[in-house]
């Protein structure tokens, strides 16, 4: 496919910056994508990432408190921000004559965020009651994404609770948070991202007045989180109060996202033929012909596709009755891998497969928001935004062969099962 006009710059205080202009609607999106997840957080400040997300919407050099979201919602727009493995997020989108006042307030908390006391104690308090909501006190909550990494993974970076452990959250101090901004948020270290209704001389313009003095600050040296694939099966169980039934997560490392690509991709088609959709072979065996499961589910990359370097996860999991063992579950899995392994998949169900990935990644980035997230991620982890348009072509062309390399990599001995136990009975 033809890829849409795109326009990369750097300023002189190296903050990247990619223009993708889209005159079919009157609306902008504006993204900054900072180099820094919960992987970078050091030891004994676990969630600090994600923390440090909440404290840049608590005020700016200029502004005050709670300015930055009545600026963008009094101009009708939206905005959030997330925390990655390997990067936050920050963005907002409005109507287009709006762009001018979003750059204002990305740049001024690119200058200097509003780190207090004050702010910080709310905003522990207000993690502290996420994390209370969607993992302490949910069936199934962290599983599998702050479950299964430490079985899978012998490294702080790779198996550390992103969200965060209490006692890290409420040690945080100011101290570690300016050291933090001042390592991590510099704008070399950056990607702004502008998408939507807008000319890119006025757009360039407009970053240059509001971030080209923002100083510049050296990039922290980014060290590789790579770490050995395991040598023999690994094993691992949460008891979880919650939970009604037994489940388990099985987590097999991936092909490097980055230096891989078409492996990496050939394992996200993968997933889809084991567990996508009524018809896929997971759900045919362990959900319609035998059954051992209430729910399957496979995914190629623990927290979605594309949102990590190297390491990434390849996990399979499973909600299934009290009467039926884990290792049921395991042996159908595996034979199922085996038979992928051995027999390639015929063209037509691979086909069916590889035209709902492509279907799904266009109307994705149809979405304004979801098109302007992914240009600043892949100008950021993989150096080049134009090949979020290529993905779908590239999934097109995995072959039978590919996905027969990808399931013969998932092997028994080299991967780490979890089992969640549920509090009135655990998996018989």
């Amino acid at each position: 496919m033809a890829v849409p006009e795109l326009t990369r710059l750097t300023l002189d205080n190296g903050l990247r910056v990619v223009l993708a202009p889209d005159r079919t609607a009157p609306v902008v999106g504006v993204s900054v994508h900072y180099d820094v997840g919960f992987r970078s957080e050091p030891e004994g400040r676990t969630g600090f990432a994600h923390l440090f997300e909440h404290l840049m919407f608590q005020g700016s050099e200029s502004l005050e408190k709670l300015a930055h979201f009545r600026h963008v919602q009094g101009s009708g727009g939206i905005f959030n921000g997330s925390t990655h493995p390997d990067y936050t997020d920050y963005f907002q989108v409005l109507p287009s004559g709006g762009l001018e006042r979003a750059l204002f307030l990305e740049a001024d908390r690119m200058r200097a965020p509003k780190l207090t006391k004050e702010n910080l104690a709310n905003q522990i308090d207000v993690v502290k009651e996420e994390i209370r909501l969607n993992v302490l006190n949910r069936p199934y909550g962290g599983f599998p994404w702050i479950l299964l990494p430490p079985v899978l993974y012998s490294t702080f970076p790779n198996a550390h609770n992103g969200y965060g452990d209490f006692t890290d959250l409420e040690q945080a101090s100011i101290d570690d948070c300016a050291a933090f901004f001042d390592t991590y948020y510099a704008p070399a270290n950056a990607v702004l991202t502008v998408a939507g209704d807008f000319e890119v001389d006025h757009a360039s313009q407009l970053i240059e007045k509001h971030f080209g003095d923002v100083p510049y600050r050296p990039v922290p040296p980014r060290p590789s989180f790579g770490e050995p694939r395991p040598s023999e099966e690994l094993r691992g169980s949460h008891s979880d109060p919650h939970a009604p039934l037994p489940a388990l997560a099985v987590g097999y490392r991936m092909p490097d996202p980055v230096n891989e690509v078409d492996g990496y991709l050939a394992n996200l088609v993968l997933s889809g033929l084991l567990a996508d959709g009524d018809g896929s072979r997971l759900q045919q065996r362990l959900v319609h012909r035998e059954p051992l499961v209430t729910d399957i589910n496979a995914g190629a990359g623990l927290f979605g596709p594309f949102e990590a370097r190297d390491p990434d996860t390849f996990s399979v999991t499973a909600v299934y009755p009290h009467e039926v063992s884990p290792e049921q579950v395991l042996g159908a899995l595996d034979e199922e891998l085996e038979t992928l392994a051995t027999t390639p998949p015929a063209e037509q169900e691979l086909a069916k497969i590889t035209a709902r990935w492509s279907a799904n990644l266009h109307a994705e980035h149809d979405r304004l928001i979801s098109r302007t997230l992914a240009l600043g991620s892949f100008e950021l982890l993989y150096g080049d935004p134009a090949l979020v348009y290529g993905l779908a072509d590239r999934i097109a062309a995995v072959t039978p062969s590919d996905v027969a390399t990808a399931a013969k990599a998932l092997r028994p001995d080299a991967r780490a099962v979890l089992v969640v136990e549920p509090a009135q009975g655990g998996a018989q």
